[in-house]
């Protein structure tokens, strides 16, 4: 595909999302690329600007402050940047495409999310897995580093294919800021979305718990410490906004290069991201 036509194809895919959550009065968005603070995940690493802060990872805690001061149900697309991510599925900076909806669980999100990917790429019966399917006896293995457990579950969603794929009820200690599932504490309203094998989509019936929070940033902050990674402390301003209380919603966050990927039938970001230095 020529390079004129993937502009309009990517042009014209952003004006499909933009429609989307129009009709569902879910406004968008823009909050700053730049910040004083980032995420204490110990799997995501993110790109320092010295004397400024650091590039976000996702929107997730600005949108989050913007849902605690008193927004409704909100979107926002655009750039997002991880450090030493780069290869067939993964760019230093892509665009993300993440929303937050009041009073949504993570299974009506998950409705939401179908409706989503059914309008860009067309119609498609969307299959639910549990993690335990995927990983099978390893999740009771207690002799396995989690490093390895990670490695396994994303060769098994490799092997969702052809099709597209919810995986579910992740284990409790892989919540991120998931809340554990009210029926069932030992896992997490958490999801994600494989199509064709490529993990698409991360989505959360979201953690209200300040306290909880401050529980999991702790256990990413002694994780990233085992790992030999930089420390990360919490962002404050996000702390004092989950204090001041977070309603309750379910949110996602989505990749759009690779959703053009697949819209493309490409085989690579590369294939479907204008990069001047390419």
């Amino acid at each position: 595909m020529h390079l004129a036509e993937r502009l309009r194809l990517r042009a014209q895919i952003l004006g499909v999302i933009r429609a989307f959550f129009h009709e569902r009065d879910v406004v968008e968005v823009q909050t700053p690329v730049l910040a004083p603070a980032t995420v204490t995940d110990p799997d995501v690493e993110s790109i320092t600007v010295p004397g400024y802060g650091f590039l976000q990872t996702s929107p997730e805690y600005q949108m989050k402050r913007l849902l605690s001061a008193g927004a409704p149900s909100i979107y926002q697309l655009g750039p997002v940047f991880r450090h030493e991510e780069k290869g067939r599925l993964h760019n230093p900076e892509f665009t993300m495409l993440e929303w937050y909806r009041l009073g949504f669980d993570d299974r009506l999100l998950m409705q939401e999310v179908s409706a989503l990917i059914a309008l860009v790429l067309g119609p498609g019966a969307v299959q639910t897995v549990t993690y335990q399917q995927l990983v099978g006896d390893l999740l009771d293995r207690r002799d396995l580093e989690r490093s390895d457990l990670d490695l396994h579950f994303a060769q098994a969603c490799e092997r969702l294919k052809p099709g597209r794929f919810f995986v579910v009820d992740y284990p409790a200690d892989q919540a991120a800021l998931a809340r554990l599932r009210p029926d069932n504490a030992k896992v997490a309203a958490r999801f994600e979305l494989v199509i064709d094998g490529i993990e698409i989509a991360n989505g959360y019936w979201e953690l209200l718990d300040p306290i909880e929070h401050e529980r999991r940033f702790a256990a990413d902050r002694a994780r990233r410490k085992a790992l030999g990674r930089v420390d990360i402390e919490p962002d404050p301003l996000f702390l004092a906004a989950l204090s001041q209380g977070l309603p309750n919603c379910a949110g996602v966050a989505l990749g759009v290069d690779r959703l053009l990927m697949l819209a493309q039938s490409a085989d690579r970001l590369d294939e479907v991201m204008y990069r001047p230095e390419a």
